[in-house]
């Protein structure tokens, strides 16, 4: 299809030329003939070329791609000089193009796939409507590659594009492999060709692709090695396809799954057939649009019959058998000959050739022939004995044909020795079919008969016009390394393996064999040798390293190996020329380019492959019509055996890409305009040329060395193991400047488009940074440690002849030459750093000074010229520390002496001595990098010293002290268990001493002493040390805060008795809040504690979990409980466990306390002195016996009353634990008593001497003997319990007594417990935070307190009551604990419900006076508040001016009853219904009976007059008449208000219930009555009754007495009161209804 608007781009040009991507095209043919490269001019620059094997893609800037070439699907031959822009991809932004055989693909920016060209093999995919029966596609279309594994299937993101003859294949984003077309080089496990939608690879699914290449009819990848720890994650997946192939060697027997595949490595013989199907003779292939040329039939065809050249691979079948796919294991493969046409057009030049080639193909003699016509000089075998499955596929109603009546090739072992051409006559003396074998895809050829197959199949003769030279070689598209196949840190991995499958005739796969691989298989000589990248040729391949060496392997016909070496089935090294070194690579159809440095920047171009004579063009016409179409073309007679140098790449400027395809070859090329071209191959170029150094400097002296473990000891202990640690470094630093120059190598190639912010040194800095300074302390470690002198000796035993290659590479001075100094040899990487930084220069000088390149540059250049600064002086450090140690070696210096150690400065001459010391005394003072060594009584000059201190510098506090009128040139030193001063001889030794001190000090505070910035060193800092000195610090280990030589700040010690402690120290000693494990030597376990302490001792709240299992939680004093705390001791099957919790006085029970004897089901509620129980106390049982009185010296003593579960009880005297023995009232549940002198034990049986009394029925109530029995008598005040706590919130508010203290001093108090909660809370949420913030801010205090300002009040009351850290919510959550420890369990006992409400109401009252102490503004207890009142609590009067007024009255149970009762109603509840059960049965039962009764029965019964009974209800909108039998359809709206009262907690929101409840039922009487309705309590007590009734409340008599007990007295009077008697009322009164 003609385009002329496509066709000149000339007018489209810009009169400015581009200054990158310059491309330049020429025909292959080496230096032999003379090149001239041709400029493709395009308005812009070219990013991207691909050559297929009669075109080519141009991907220019902008996403534009542009095609040249004979474009057959269209009919068009377009000029290189003027490509066709395709006009189908404008709007798309193409990243990536790629060309196949006679096909070619484009990549989006999106990574959507679009396919055009040939599809006869399925290479394009399904075609628009999903229809496979187009030959061609004349137009770039979306193909979707889709991943239907997933629910729901999703569409792949492709990242990369590779193409061959027949198929294609492409990566996606997440590094896996999918592949269409047809053949066995596509990968998949499919026996159905063409393949037409995308499918995956399965066998590499789960491995890393990194790049993909495609030959012919071969397939390349570059994956990433597995680590050892996931390389059995594949082992499944390779079992499995072991049924297909298993090799081992070249010679081992194989085994093939013939079910899906073709068998492998077979022999190849052959057969002719003059059969001809009709069909076949009437099919015609496919005539492009707008051309005059015919592709002409098939005469006859020539079978191929392929079978195993190996015995017992599979049994013949009888010759009786139809099915011989099922029958037979072997491959037959029928290829049509070309077509003999009229003399023009045919493929031939004559007959005679026609019948040569049949001869050979016959038997004959095959012997060489130089054919001046052919176009193509590809090996024979290539082209004639393919060696995989069919290469394509008929289409629609051929399909079935192509696998029940047609053949499929799958083709036999071919040479590609020197001799391969002779080789297929011997392969034709081998008598055909041990066995007639098949697969699935291949019809056989028996008796006679040949398998009908199509004329049109693409890859055979058939196809050959003059306009599409089919079978002459295939351009080998190898995509471009993925520059995102990088390791964690943003670098491409070195760790790869190359993987290749399809057909293996020439041996390109590189297994050592010719045979044909269906799935990927890994080529195990090249693993290991870090390959970066591969590239695919028509029938070779190629791989290159990482250093800078090329790999190839396959056919070398035409030399395009670039070696002579035997055999070509393994990768073998191309020879380059000395100091070149080679990092891109590309293959063509029979040859190889390969781009490489060489003494300059500017790389140079070197050639392999066929040598063609000068020759005369033809014309384009002349191409199309006498292009020749022989599949057999001999020999190349001229060829290079060893890459050489292209000689116009001197002139094409900095070359950044290469590319190959069909006879064609290609180059990108830029000018260097700004200077950052020429900066960016500098830096690539140094690189690669500093790892192959690297490389070398390994595998010559590292690694023979470190294999040596047997002479590893020969240096020594810790020589050997710091040169193992010295070969780790250079290793990472290896790995890392390999990774580096792989990547620059791959940036150069899209450098016209790339971000010099990009760049690895830029982004990775201190990456970098790190590297080196590792390895250069680990030489310098070597170094110090003499560990050269050694390796020297070493080295010269065990690598003999490598001394002289070593010398090479010693790059210190060139000039001299002799034995190997292999400390200026590893010390050499130090000098790569000052070339990063002078190539970074040069790249500053591209950019404004202004630009954010410039800055990121500027500021990457400085760290790295710092950095070579820095470490050339620890270099300079690490030879002078040698040379010291050499001069005083001896025994006694080598404990001082070690690796990381490095000597600055030292006072052997005496120039500086301690102040005080001694006439005769000798003091030497040696400063090292890490430490002050004081050497006492030493004699320098013979090496030996008798004492020594050693003071790390990390410790060591210097200042420098002002000179008196004597002249003493001092420095204090302060450590932290000793001060001394330093007496200097002269100022500038006193300057010299100070300026290495303080050099060194900051250099370890400030990581390492880079960028640091001079000065005095850091009184506050972070430091380890181990103290030595008696003391209770001895032998304690430190780390943490320091400050002025002290221990101070935050921080752990740990002793060698197991004994740590972790948290603040405050001048040496533990001091705030910390942690601390105490082990037990005896229990053999440790106990830890938690908390505050004070001068070094347990002071202030905190837990101690004891080694013995006992746990205390609460106050210390000095080391010791003093205070409130709760002690839970033993544990549940232990015969002493309890919990005890109360009042503590120098780590003893004293004071109130409430013990629950877990063992013998008893609680103790009282008081104790020293441990035991003595004082006023309360005791009751799990059984429910109850007792009240006194107890001495931890035994019930004196007057008590004990009331057992049957209300029988005891007031009398006791004298042991439940014994009596005295005077006493017994009282009997009937109420009759029994007066007299008691003893025994309660539970044992009791002795009595006294009077029984009978109680009358008509007897008048005696009051003095039921004052006996009255309870609370004999207990602990409930004012007077818990003062501990109480007084442990006044004391953290700053406050020694009770209300009496600074209350500024209290609020700052609290900010800080609040600051410091947050400290040691780090996992706050951040509602949490933010209301710690608004409590950490003092609010207004002193003022007076009105209506306004009492809202803030109790809104900041009920956040500080929510937060434990605050003072006034850890006095909440302590009263809720002891509240709870005393009424819950044992605890809940209805005899205890008084004493439970009383403690409430205390609590109330010691709460409020602490709130008064925060705000004085508060009235007391029941005060009211000026101004008009918005609080609920409000109490109306009448004046003289008869107006109504509201007053707002503070009460300590109006503002803390709503923030206390909450978390304490559960057992306070439980009490109250405990008292009331008897009550709560019989209401309940009444509530049953009464409720079986409908509406009106009921109303009636509760004498409800009838103008109040409901008559209509509402449902819906719809009005419905209320039955007599209706049930639970009036006032639904008030009884479903009264059941709230059960879901609310404190007195005043019961009454708003009730209240809320009233208000409901007047708005639904108020409708019913006339005029204004007030209500009277005869009409109200019988409707509230009914709604009572209705509402069914469960313990309404607990709910009501505690609203009694617990309601604000300054409402009982009012409204709300009238409200609650109404409750209160009708309570009663259903108890009293008769039952019957």
């Amino acid at each position: 299809m003609e385009n002329k608007e496509h066709s000149g781009l000339a007018e489209e040009q810009d009169t400015v030329p581009p200054q990158r991507g310059l491309l330049h095209i020429w025909q292959s043919g080496g230096p032999s003939e003379p090149l001239c490269p041709e400029r493709v001019c395009l308005p812009q620059c070219v990013l991207q070329v691909a050559l297929g094997e009669h075109h080519g893609l141009l991907l220019a800037q902008g996403g534009q791609v542009y095609s040249f070439g004979e474009l057959l699907w269209r009919g068009l031959s377009v000029p290189v000089s003027t490509p066709v822009l395709e006009v189908s991809l404008q709007g798309t932004t193409v990243v990536r193009v790629a060309s196949g055989g006679f096909h070619c693909g484009a990549l989006s920016e999106q990574g959507s796939v679009y396919m055009w060209g040939e599809n006869t093999a399925g290479q394009c995919g399904p075609t628009e409507g999903g229809t496979d029966s187009n030959l061609t596609v004349a137009e770039p279309y979306p193909l979707a590659v889709v991943d239907n594994e997933v629910v729901p299937p999703a569409v792949v993101r492709v990242v990369d594009l590779a193409c061959g003859r027949e198929h294609s294949l492409a990566l996606s984003a997440q590094n896996e492999l999918w592949a269409w077309g047809s053949g066995c080089q596509l990968g998949l496990v499919t026996s159905n060709f063409p393949v037409w939608k995308p499918q995956k690879v399965e066998h590499l699914a789960g491995r890393h692709v990194i790049q993909v290449a495609c030959g012919a009819y071969h397939s390349l990848a570059l994956v990433r090695s597995l680590h050892p720890q996931n390389s059995n994650a594949h082992k499944p997946r390779e079992k499995r396809s072991a049924s297909h192939l298993s090799l081992t060697k070249k010679d081992e027997s194989f085994s093939v799954d013939d079910a899906h595949y073709c068998p492998l490595g077979v022999e190849l013989t052959e057969s002719m057939s003059a059969e001809t199907s009709a069909r076949r003779r009437s099919k015609q292939r496919f005539q492009p649009a707008g051309g005059s040329h015919r592709y002409q039939t098939v005469l006859f065809p020539y079978t191929y019959s392929i079978s195993n050249n190996k015995e017992n691979v599979g049994k013949s079948e009888p010759d009786g058998q139809d099915d011989p796919i099922t029958q037979t294991d072997s491959c037959t493969t029928s290829y049509p000959l070309p077509g003999l046409t009229d003399k023009k057009k045919r493929a031939f030049p004559n007959e005679l050739e026609l019948q040569n080639l049949l001869q050979k193909l016959s038997g004959h003699s095959l012997e060489m022939q130089n054919s001046s016509g052919l176009g193509d000089s590809d090996s024979l075998s290539s082209q004639t004995s393919d060696d995989s499955c069919v290469s394509s596929t008929p289409f629609n109603d051929q399909l079935s044909a192509a696998y029940t009546n047609e053949a499929t090739v799958c083709e036999g072992v071919r040479s590609s020795t020197p001799m391969g051409l002779e080789e297929l006559s011997l392969q034709k003396k081998k008598k055909s079919l041990q066995g007639y074998k098949s697969s699935s895809l291949t019809d056989l050829s028996r008796d006679g008969k040949t398998g009908t197959r199509r004329s049109s199949l693409p890859g055979t003769a058939t196809h050959k016009t003059p306009s599409r030279p089919h079978l002459y070689g295939c351009k080998s598209s190898s995509s471009s390394p993925i520059l995102n196949s990088a390791t964690e840190e943003g670098f491409p991995t070195l760790e790869t393996e190359v993987w290749s499958w399809g057909r293996g005739s020439e041996g390109q796969l590189g297994h050592g064999d010719q045979l044909a691989r269906l799935q990927p298989l890994c080529i195990k000589c090249l693993t290991g040798e870090e390959v970066i990248k591969v590239a695919a040729g028509s029938h070779h391949s190629l791989a290159l390293t990482a250093q800078c060496q090329v790999y190839s392997w396959g056919s070398n016909m035409c030399g395009q190996l670039g070696h002579v070496n035997s055999p070509v089935t393994v990768p073998q090294q191309t020879k380059l020329w000395d100091d070149l070194r080679a990092w891109d690579v590309s293959a063509g159809q029979s040859h190889s380019l390969v781009l490489a440095d060489g003494d300059l920047v500017e790389p140079v171009l070197l050639y392999c492959g066929q040598q063609q004579e000068p020759r005369r063009e033809p014309s384009e016409a002349s191409c199309q019509s006498k292009r020749p179409c022989q599949r057999s073309p001999s020999r190349a007679e001229n060829y290079t055996v060893r890459p050489t140098l292209l000689p116009f790449c001197v002139e094409m400027g900095y070359i950044s890409n290469v590319s190959s395809g069909g006879q064609r070859c290609a180059l990108l090329a830029n000018r260097n305009v700004t200077c950052v071209i020429s900066a960016v191959h500098e830096l690539a170029f140094v690189e690669r040329k500093f790892y192959c150094w690297l490389s070398s400097v390994k595998k010559l002296l590292l690694t023979p060395l470190y294999n040596k473990e047997s002479a590893r000891p020969s240096l020594g202990e810790t020589c050997s193991r710091l040169f193992l640690s010295l070969c780790g470094t250079f290793n990472h630093l290896s790995v890392l400047i390999g990774q580096h120059s792989t990547w620059l190598s791959r940036s150069v190639h899209e450098v016209q488009c790339h971000d010099v912010t990009s760049l690895h040194l830029l982004v990775h800095t201190q990456h970098f940074l790190d590297i080196y300074t590792a390895y250069c302390t680990a030489v310098g470690d070597f170094q110090v440690m003499g560990g050269f002198q050694s390796l020297h000796k070493l080295s010269l035993e065990f690598l003999g002849s490598q001394q002289t290659k070593l010398a090479e590479l010693d790059e210190s001075d060139p000039s001299v030459r002799g034995a190997v100094d292999l400390g200026s040899l590893l010390y050499w990487p130090l000098q790569h750093l000052h070339q990063y930084s002078q190539v970074l220069l040069k790249l500053e000088a591209c950019y404004d000074v202004l630009t954010t390149e410039y800055q990121s540059l500027h500021h990457s250049c400085m760290q790295f010229e710092s950095l070579s600064r820095f470490l050339l002086r620890r270099k300079k450090e690490a030879e002078v520390t040698f040379l010291f140690w050499k001069t005083h070696s001896g025994k006694n210096t080598e404990g001082l002496r070690l690796p990381q150690r490095r000597v600055l400065c030292e006072s052997s001459n005496r120039t500086l001595t301690l102040q005080g010391a001694g006439r005769f005394s000798n003091h030497w003072f040696i400063l090292f990098n890490d430490a002050l060594v004081h050497i006492q009584r030493a004699i320098p000059s013979q090496s030996l010293f008798s004492t020594h201190h050693v003071y790390p510098l990390n410790c060591l506090w210097v200042k420098p002290l002002p000179e008196n009128d004597s002249g003493c040139y001092a420095i204090k030193i302060t450590c932290p268990e000793e001060t001394f001063t330093l007496v200097a001889s002269t100022p500038e030794e006193k300057n010299k001493w100070l300026h290495f001190l303080h050099q060194e000090v900051d250099g370890l505070l400030a990581g390492g002493g880079r960028g640091s910035p001079p000065g005095i060193t850091a009184v506050s800092r972070t430091a380890s040390y181990t103290f030595t000195g008696e003391g209770r610090l001895k032998d304690g280990q430190y780390t943490g805060s320091w400050h002025a030589g002290r221990i101070h700040g935050r921080g752990t010690m740990r002793w060698p008795s197991g004994q740590t402690y972790t948290g603040n120290f405050k001048n040496g000693l533990e001091d705030g809040y910390g942690e601390c494990i105490i082990p037990d030597k005896l229990l053999n376990k440790a106990g830890c504690y938690q908390g505050h302490w004070r001068d070094g001792k347990i002071h202030g709240f905190g837990i101690y979990r004891y080694a013995s299992g006992d746990v205390y939680e609460g106050c210390f004093s000095d080391g010791q409980r003093h205070g409130y705390g709760m002690l839970s001791s033993g544990k549940m099957d232990k015969t002493s466990s309890g919990v005890f919790i109360g009042q503590w006085v120098y780590d003893k029970k004293t004071g109130y306390g409430v013990y629950d004897d877990i063992t013998r089901g008893e609680k103790y509620m009282g008081m104790w002195l020293d441990d035991e129980r003595h004082g006023r106390a309360l005791v009751v049982t799990q059984y429910g016996v109850y007792y009240e009185g006194h107890f001495r010296e931890n035994k019930m003593s004196g007057l008590g009353l004990l009331v057992s579960d049957d209300d029988t009880a005891f007031h009398g005297e006791f004298s042991e634990d439940w014994t009596v023995n005295g005077k006493g009232v017994l009282s009997l549940a009937n109420g009759d008593s029994i007066e007299g002198h008691f003893s025994g034990e309660w539970n044992a049986g009791l002795k009595v001497t006294g009077t029984y009394t009978k109680l009358a029925a008509d007897e008048p109530e005696d009051k003095d003997r039921d004052h006996f029995f009255r309870l609370g008598q004999h207990v602990v005040a409930a004012g007077e319990r818990w003062v501990c706590v109480f007084d442990e919130c006044w004391r953290r508010l700053g406050c020694d007594v009770a209300a009496r203290g600074d209350r500024t001093t209290a609020w700052e108090n609290i900010a800080v417990s609040i600051a410091s909660g947050r400290q040691h809370s780090p996992h706050l949420s951040r509602s949490q935070s933010k209301v710690l913030e608004g409590l950490e801010c003092i609010p207004q205090h002193g003022e007076a307190v009105t209506v306004k300002n009492y809202n803030n009040i109790q809104r900041y009351l009920t956040k500080a009551c929510e937060t434990p850290i605050h003072p006034l919510g850890w006095l909440v959550e302590t009263l809720v604990t002891v509240y709870r420890m005393t009424y819950v369990g044992v605890g809940s006992n209805r005899r205890l419900l008084r004493e439970a409400v009383k403690e409430l109401q205390a609590y109330l009252q010691h709460f409020y006076c602490i709130v008064r102490f925060l705000f004085p503004g508060l009235p007391e207890d029941g005060g009211i508040l000026p101004e008009t009142p918005i609080s609920p609590c409000k109490i109306r009067y009448s004046s003289s001016s008869m107006e109504e007024s509201f007053v707002t009255v503070v009460s300590s149970s109006s503002l803390l009853l709503p923030r206390l009762l909450p978390q304490l109603y559960p057992p306070l509840f439980m009490l109250y219904c405990l008292h009331d059960e008897q009550q709560e049965v019989q209401y309940w039962e009444r509530i049953l009976r009464l409720n079986k009764q409908p509406d009106h029965s009921l109303l009636r019964f509760l004498g409800v007059q009838e103008k109040f009974w409901p008559k209509f209800i509402t449902v819906l909108g719809e009005t419905i008449k209320i039955g007599p039998s209706s049930k639970d359809v009036c006032f639904v709206c008030a009884v479903e208000t009264l059941q709230q009262i059960s879901t609310t907690f404190t007195p005043s929101d019961k009454l708003l219930v009730i209240q809320r409840t009233f208000e409901e039922l007047t708005q639904e009487i108020k409708p019913m009555q006339d005029g204004d309705f007030l209500w009277c309590m005869d009409d109200l007590l019988p409707l509230f009754l009914y709604i009572v009734l209705r509402a069914s409340i469960r313990n309404l008599g607990a709910e009501v007495s505690l609203i009694e007990d617990m309601m604000d007295p300054n409402v009982q009077h009012g409204e709300l009161g009238l409200m609650f008697t109404t409750l209160k009322a009708c309570y009663i009164q259903i108890q009293l209804e008769s039952t019957t």
